[in-house]
């Protein structure tokens, strides 16, 4: 092997060092290829990005002279020299209506430096320099539209940085070359003096320190050598590594231009801007995001992705590029299937990158963080469609296109009920890593945290090869049949002595804006409401509430004990861990010794809520005062030693990252290999409407359709044959949602609940009682028989089948209303 080629190897493991990276200038870039290639996979996957954004040409004045640019005019040759406010909002506006979520602030450097007509604009405008103004638009933009502006503004110092990170979170600023020598007379950038190499690098600089996230990258074909554009990549590299804070670099070819002074310049070869980008990847390895225009390309696009780029950058369904209005944006279908043909997923970002979105307390100013988790799904990419849990919303185009029914090609498919199908674009080849992960997991062999989160990343035929998988594990574990139970929930009291940010339930001091007023159910309403549940087929009473604080272990073994007074047969379905934790401190008894009482007093089971987000990272901003993750584990491992079965639930899509899932999935396999106590999965996706933490910024808004869907599939790979049932939540998804969760791993829909509160008091336009026939109807509707099993997936009696299906209308539940501070549960 050539010394060469042993280094080129040798950069797959190290980057090259600033003495090495000349080398590269040895090769052809389809040497450098494969290495770009396996660089751009071990770092993103098959995901190649864009972000959809609308383009605002804030002002076309600058103060420099660049001998390429259109972009920049003369007052003369302008009607008026900036956007009024009015018009930059109709452009945000239209932009959100066609689902784009970032702004793109283009403008000239620092035109009122240079003209008298750009100042007096700016003092009408009431502001004295151009950086002021933009701080000011751009402050509207993201109060006003919720769309994140990225800002593109030339030099700045410091002080200027910090007050535009409040504004924006990220900017960028292009290097273009740290060639001076093409700021010299007769260089494409004489007489530009924001051009100038160690100002952009300054500016670069002080980003970094500020922890902005910045965009920036070189400009290849306006005379630089290709040894000068090495120099420029390492000059950014210095500082990425230094900081952190560059999230892309750039390859951008240089156009030739009518009008311009290099109007005839030749423009860079096909082969050299690949060699660049791949260049480009070798030296700042897999994690960097390495970027190329695709408007800016007359050849195959396939190319630009096996030189290593993993992003097309701004696409706009509305505006030009200003910056090249000669040439036009791709389609984003045409942009979908020329992207798919490199056996890769488009993908849909923020204009802020996942680690920096995921790291935000770090990297984001406060007045940015509740736009960007609003647009945020749980990989830290832009969040698909307008569907969100517990919304009477109906799903929209790019909802659908995120959940696609069959493949084209026979490959993998689930069939909606309606017949309808959803093509995907290009190839039906799968990632070979999702293959092989669903390999794994389907032959019983437990997956990583790392793989887990992978398959949460599945998008397009990957998405469906999940599912699909699921569906045939659920079928070889239990079946076709979809089973569901006649249950009724009884909430016996929303007062809380917990302040857990997504419990828009629990009434207390803190909480008086929220739904409802609170109310203590008392033991001869308990009584009566078990009773009717009896008499309407029903074979279980879930019963759970806040922590009232007058409650003690007695009131629980009170409630157990009306509800077993009132019907023997019932079975009690009650207590979170919390509850039963609660319950034992104030007894002055362990929880063992609790769980015991409770089951002497007709506890049948528990239901494993509280558990939220099984990783103290999450639960301590969720809920701090809470069990954390070992003291729920604990209470649900007692409970099974005690010979009570609970079930198990997660509550996803709020602040939380797939990582996190998989460590909760993780934590649930594991118990049920030491216990075997766990009836069933219940995926609870997060109902953001009026929780606390969503109407104070902090938090997502409910998972996407496909995360959702996910959810279910990958719980079904993860667990099963230890936990064989997976619980759809129909009070959270509706039907329709529900009878697709069906189709992609899930096996049972739940209870019918005749009354549910804790949903709708978030906000969820489901949560009251879905009848047998309704449950029956549903799963016929798929193709599916049903059946009504009790709490522990046993069959139910005939006679209890009848009164189910011959039930009577409910009668009026009467929660009585109660000051915050009350005795216990009267009798």
């Amino acid at each position: 092997m050539k010394r060469s080629d042993i280094m080129l190897q040798s950069w797959l493991v190290a980057r090259p060092s600033d003495a090495d990276a000349p080398a590269l200038l040895e090769h052809h870039w389809r040497e450098l290829a494969p290495l770009a290639s396996e660089l751009r996979v071990r770092g993103w996957g098959s995901r190649i990005s864009y972000s959809r954004k609308v383009f605002v040409p804030l002002t076309q004045l600058c103060r420099d002279v660049c001998h390429y640019c259109t972009f920049a005019k003369v007052p003369r040759h302008l009607e008026k020299p900036y956007l009024e406010p009015e018009d930059v909002l109709r452009i945000a506006r239209d932009g959100a209506a066609l689902g784009c979520k970032e702004v793109l602030f283009t403008l000239g450097d620092q035109p009122e430096r240079r003209y008298a007509r750009a100042r007096e604009a700016l003092a009408r405008l009431g502001f004295s320099t151009t950086l002021d103004y933009l701080e000011h638009v751009a402050g509207l933009v993201l109060r006003e539209t919720g769309l994140l502006p990225h800002l593109n503004p030339g030099l700045m110092d410091a002080a200027q940085l910090a007050r535009l990170r409040r504004v924006a979170p990220s900017m960028g600023i292009m290097l273009e070359s740290a060639s001076q020598r093409l700021c010299e007379r007769g260089g494409p950038h004489f007489g530009s003096p924001d051009k100038l190499p160690a100002h952009r690098l300054e500016t670069l600089r002080l980003a970094g320190e500020a922890r902005v996230p910045m965009t920036s990258g070189i400009l290849i074909g306006i005379g630089e050598t290709r040894r000068e554009r090495i120099d420029a990549l390492l000059a950014l590299r210095e500082l990425a590594d230094r900081h952190g804070h560059i999230q892309e670099i750039i390859v951008q070819n240089f156009r030739a231009k009518p009008g311009t002074r290099m109007h005839d310049a030749p423009e860079p070869s096909r082969d050299e801007l690949c060699w660049t980008i791949a260049v480009a990847r070798l030296i700042f390895g897999p994690g960097m995001s390495i970027q190329a225009p695709p408007n800016l390309y007359g050849g195959d696009l396939t190319e630009l992705i096996a030189a290593g780029i993993n992003d097309w950058g701004g696409v706009s369904p509305l505006t030009p590029d200003h910056v090249n209005p000669e040439a036009p944006w791709p389609h984003l279908d045409r942009l979908a299937a020329d992207t798919a043909r490199a056996d890769c997923d488009l993908v849909e970002r923020l204009t802020v990158y996942p680690r920096y979105v995921q790291a935000r307390d770090e990297w984001l100013a406060a007045e940015t963080q509740t736009p960007v988790l609003r647009l945020a799904d749980g990989a830290g990419l832009a969040r698909v469609g307008h569907w969100s849990p517990g919304s009477a919303v109906a799903a929209s185009a790019d909802d659908l296109r995120d959940v696609p029914l069959v493949v084209h090609s026979g490959a993998d498919s689930l069939s909606p009920p309606s017949g309808e199908s959803v093509n995907l674009p290009g190839t039906t080849r799968r990632r070979s890593e999702i293959g092989a992960l669903i390999a794994r997991a389907t032959s019983g062999i437990e997956l990583d945290e790392n793989g887990i989160a992978e398959l949460f990343t599945a998008r397009g035929v990957d998405f469906v090869a999940v599912c699909a998988a699921a569906d045939r594990q659920r079928r070889q574990s239990v079946g076709d049949t979809v089973s569901y139970a006649v249950v009724r929930n009884i909430n016996y009291t929303n007062v809380c002595l917990y302040k857990c940010g997504f419990c828009a339930f629990s009434k207390g001091r803190a909480h008086e804006d929220l739904r409802g007023k609170p109310y203590l159910v008392d033991l001869g309403e308990i009584r009566r409401r078990v009773t009717e549940t009896w008499q309407r087929g029903g074979t279980e009473v879930c019963m759970q509430g806040g922590i009232h604080p007058s409650f003690t272990g007695q009131t629980y073994l009170d409630i157990c004990r009306a509800a077993k007074d009132a019907v023997p047969e019932m079975h009690v379905h009650a207590f979170s861990p919390l509850e039963v934790t609660h319950g034992a401190h104030t007894l002055g008894i362990s929880v063992a010794e609790f769980l015991a009482e409770l089951k002497h007093a007709g506890l049948g089971s528990l239901p494993g809520t509280a558990a939220e987000i099984l990783d103290d990272t999450i639960r301590r901003e969720l809920a701090p005062d809470k069990l954390d993750t070992q003291g729920w584990l604990d209470v649900i491992a007692q409970a099974h030693r005690a010979g009570l079965p609970t079930t198990s639930t997660i509550m996803f899509g709020h602040i939380e990252s797939y990582v996190h899932w998989a460590r909760h999935l993780l934590h649930l396999r594991r118990l049920q290999q030491d216990s075997g106590g766990l009836t069933e999965f219940v995926p609870l996706p997060f109902v953001h409407m009026e929780a606390p933490m969503y109407l104070r910024g902090r938090a997502r808004r409910g998972p996407s359709l496909r995360e959702t869907l996910l959810m279910h599939a990958v719980a079904r790979l993860v667990l099963d044959p230890l936990l064989c049932n997976i619980q759809v939540s129909w009070v959270k998804l509706g039907g329709d949602w529900a009878q697709r969760c069906l189709q992609s791993g899930a096996n049972d829909l739940g209870g019918t609940l005749m009354n549910e509160s804790i949903s709708r008091a978030a906000g969820a336009a489901h949560g009251q009682e879905f009848a047998p026939a309704q449950m029956q109807q549903l799963a016929a509707a798929i193709g599916r028989p049903s059946r009504q099993r009790n709490t522990l997936y046993g069959d139910v009696s005939a006679e209890r089948i009848e009164c189910a299906h011959r039930a009577a209308p409910l009668s009026a539940s009467y929660n009585a209303p109660i000051a915050r501070r009350t005795a216990p549960v009267p009798a």
